[in-house]
């Protein structure tokens, strides 16, 4: 596997798609994201790139924002 460094602290791997179309994600990167055998991860192509972002069961997403501020300025309602 290459690696590119992105930053000091951060590099970027490479990976290669096989003859079905798999890739592996790298250890580094499962370990910092929390992922999981079997977990399931959206696939979004965007801006001429695939993004893979780890789906979250409800139960664990439950209270995520809170503490979140939500006093932020808002568009008139159009009537």
């Amino acid at each position: 596997m290459l690696k590119l460094m992105v930053s000091k602290d951060k590099p970027m791997e490479i990976v290669t798609i096989s003859s079905k179309y798999q890739v592996v994600i790298p250890l580094a990167v499962r370990r910092a994201l929390g992922i999981k055998p079997g977990q399931k991860v959206q696939v979004i192509e965007y801006d001429n790139r695939i993004e893979l972002i780890p789906v979250m069961p409800t139960k664990k997403a439950r209270g995520f924002l809170k503490g979140i501020d939500t006093m932020i300025e808002r568009e008139p309602d159009r009537v």
